[in-house]
């Protein structure tokens, strides 16, 4: 396709024209083959990293790493082999090793120059060219969509990605023969088993769609076919129902909260910006990463501010060692950089350590050398979920920076088929750590004698169930019933979010969890010139129409040092529950019920941890871990402490979390290990409640919450000749 002849096409697909309309002549088709320059990055481009890319340090190591790695491709020799292994498997391994090789090739060619590196991509590919068209459905597959050379489409998607653009890189040095081999029997073959042949799995509204439009699409621009462009821009039937632009616009909120939650968002991110990047590259018109109010770089900003000491918060199905340092969110941060010149991007990158070669990673890589880095504001926010931002919420309370104290609590969507039944949970992180802790998802990723390397049983039977988390279970069921689609329709209401000095607060209601049964949470992060460290203070309530059993679980993360008096299951370890997640819990300890407050404290590294709790009728608390009738040793072994209230239609959970002194075990010095908190009380009025926290020098506490909500309602709770009178939904009293 020449020049004017492509312009025009874009014409059209600016015009918002199915490009399917225009017809494909065997004249353009081989004019197509001609025309064989890189498109997704321009030679300029290319020559301008060639040339300055060694002057700046971040760059050039990055460039070393990747000579590396190509080269040790290169010694190993030419492997494509017949699929046939699970995530993890020799096979599976070699051909995710070839994508990253073919990329990787590629670019060392335009930095280098060296015909070698080209040559190597090419012998590659003809390799596949070879291969690809005798496969059929992977024969271990397990997946509802099969992939070709991988066990699942999506992988075979991510390949294409990444594949294309090495293809991209090395496709004018190859001979016309070389190129027709290449692009019918690898990338238009892949392109149609992709699109056409899974068509309702390509137009999806999904992370998996999501690689497989940036595949397709990036393929197209490559291929200089604006069929396979515009179908993934607008879906298979070209009407803009499905596709990639549907895609950003239905799985971000306003935010830029992804729909699957941070762990996904990391991971779906590298499809969006990357093929948003060929978007703008080829398409500036379209002004992709400004569409809705620059969603995808709010994504961008939106997956660092769900993080701590650089891991992500683990909620849904999430692996606890993903983080910032992931390959997704480094591409993702060096694209947004490129196209904001944010400085605080930088320091994200210092982190990483690494950038891309790309010219996003060159300006990273500059930005840098410059001395512009500024540091990233982690703040404490809120994050909308839902295209239109009315789907719930995951609301952070930060206070310290990075490393400081971060309160997550998690009042999102069900996350599609990846969420976890675990509505109103919290979250709690300090000293670099996380104290209360979620279990993410139950998976060696990629590990095959591990069940593929995919999801284990155990992820349906414990790792989603909502006594795996720390919100509130009842009747010993998990909420919804346990399915993801029924959660999806009925999302969380948040009713309050502040941020206000020395006091953050966020609060929601969940209606439909359970039948008959309403339940609304408070967490609050408070400071007080007596506690060396912020507090949480939770209030948890419950409001049903029959008696029922209440089980409020907290996945605590540390060593016990105190706790409540309780009877120790010495001569046998029962199980508590034989469903709903219950039946992976073993009994180490159970207090009867009674009235008043327990403490529980904990160490974890060099800071001590006590929770006070108490409820508004009697309560047992159990000590429990996880791992019981886990025969294949599939699950981690971790504590948990578990409130019990049985048949009560209402109840209301307090607590308050303190972080508090040193352990130095190198020094053998210890300070501050006892807590400055003497006792926490609720107390109740007509419309509202109040947690008292007692303080060790006598002075209190007190945070009042309403049950309504509305900001000119006026609120009195009275108790010991104490009365606490407020407007609006919550209120702070230190006497």
């Amino acid at each position: 396709m020449t020049r004017p002849v492509l312009m025009a096409v874009l014409a059209v697909l600016a015009a918002g024209a199915p490009v399917a309309s225009i017809a494909r002549t065997p004249a353009s088709a081989a004019a197509a083959s001609a025309d064989a320059g890189p498109v997704l990055v321009s030679p300029d481009q290319w020559r301008a990293m060639a040339e300055a890319g060694d002057r700046y340090p971040m760059f050039a190591a990055e460039r070393q790493r990747v000579e590396r790695e190509v080269r040790a491709a290169m010694a190993h020799g030419i492997d494509v082999p017949q699929p046939r292994d699970l995530g993890g498997g020799v096979t599976h391994e070699r051909h995710k090793a070839n994508y990253k090789a073919i990329a990787g090739a590629g670019a060392l060619y335009r930095l280098t120059g060296d015909r070698a590196y080209a040559d190597f991509a090419r012998d590659l590919l003809l390799e596949y060219a070879r291969l690809y068209p005798t496969l059929s459905d992977h024969p271990a597959g397990n997946s509802p969509v099969r992939g070709r050379l991988f066990w699942q489409a999506l992988n075979d998607s991510v390949w294409l990605v990444y594949s294309a653009q090495g293809y991209d890189a090395i496709r004018e040095t190859l001979t016309a023969e070389q190129r027709r081999t290449i692009d019918d029997n690898v990338f238009r073959r892949m392109a149609r088993f992709l699109s056409e042949e899974n068509a309702a799995y390509f137009d999806r509204i999904h992370n998996h769609a999501t690689w497989a439009t940036a595949g397709v699409g990036m393929t197209g621009y490559v291929l200089r076919d604006p069929d396979l462009v515009d179908r993934a821009l607008n879906g298979t039937a070209h009407d803009g129902r499905a596709g990639f632009l549907r895609q950003v616009d239905e799985l971000f909120s306003p935010d830029g909260y992804y729909a699957e939650g941070p762990y996904y968002q990391r991971y779906a991110l590298a499809p969006f910006v990357i093929f948003a990047r060929a978007i703008q590259q080829n398409e500036p018109e379209r002004d992709i990463f400004g569409r809705r109010d620059g969603v995808l770089l709010k994504a961008v900003d939106g997956v660092i501010q769900s993080s701590y000491a650089g891991l992500l918060f683990p909620i849904n199905d999430a692996m606890p060692d993903k983080g910032l340092t992931s390959e997704e969110i480094v591409t993702g941060v060096s694209i947004a950089y490129a196209q904001t010149r944010d400085p605080a991007l930088l320091s994200i990158t210092q982190q990483q350590g690494r950038t891309i070669l790309t010219p996003d990673g060159l300006a990273v890589a500059q930005g840098v050398a410059d001395g512009g880095a500024r540091p990233f504001d982690f703040r404490s926010m809120q994050l909308r979920d839902g295209p239109n931002g009315d789907l719930g919420n995951l609301v952070f309370l930060r206070r310290g920076g990075a490393n400081g104290q971060a309160l997550v609590m998690k009042n999102t969507q069900q996350g599609q088929g990846h969420g976890h039944f675990d509505r109103l949970q919290w979250l709690f992180y300090d000293n670099g750590q996380a104290v209360v802790r979620d279990y993410g998802a139950a998976r060696f990723l990629n590990v095959e004698a591990k069940g593929g390397g995919g999801y284990l049983d155990e992820n349906d039977s414990w790792a989603m169930q909502t006594v795996a988390h720390n919100t509130l279970v009842v009747g010993e069921a998990s909420q919804f019933g346990g399915d993801w689609m029924v959660g999806e329709e009925h999302p969380t209401t948040p009713l309050f979010f502040e941020v206000e000095e020395g006091l953050q607060i966020s609060s929601a209601r969940l209606e439909d969890a359970y039948d008959g049964v309403v339940l609304t949470r408070t967490l609050a992060m408070v400071e007080h010139p007596e506690l060396a460290y912020p507090v949480v203070i939770d209030l948890f309530r419950a409001e049903g129409q029959t008696a029922t059993a209440y089980d409020l679980p907290l996945h605590f993360n540390g060593q016990i040092i105190s706790a409540f008096e309780a009877r120790h299951s010495v001569l046998e370890r029962p199980v508590l529950g034989t469903g709903s997640g219950y039946q992976h819990l073993w009994i180490d300890a159970v207090a009867p019920a009674a009235s008043g407050t327990r403490s529980l404290t904990w160490l974890l590294g060099s800071r001590f941890y006590t929770y006070r709790f108490g409820a508004s009728a009697p309560t047992s608390a159990l000590l429990v871990e996880s791992g019981a009738n886990d025969p294949d040793f599939n699950l981690r072994r971790e504590p948990a402490l578990i409130q019990r209230m049985q048949g009560q239609a209402d109840a209301s959970f307090f607590s308050v979390l303190e972080p508090h002194g040193v352990y130095d075990g190198t020094a053998e010095t210890v300070s501050g290990a006892t807590s400055q908190i003497r006792d926490i009380a609720r107390v109740r009025g007509d419309d509202a409640e109040v947690v008292v926290l007692t303080l060790v020098s006598g002075k209190t506490l007190a945070l009042g919450v309403a049950h309504a909500t509305s900001a000119g309602l006026a609120h009195t709770v009275t108790v010991d000749g104490q009365t606490y009178e407020w407007t609006g939904p919550y209120a702070r009293f230190d006497r």
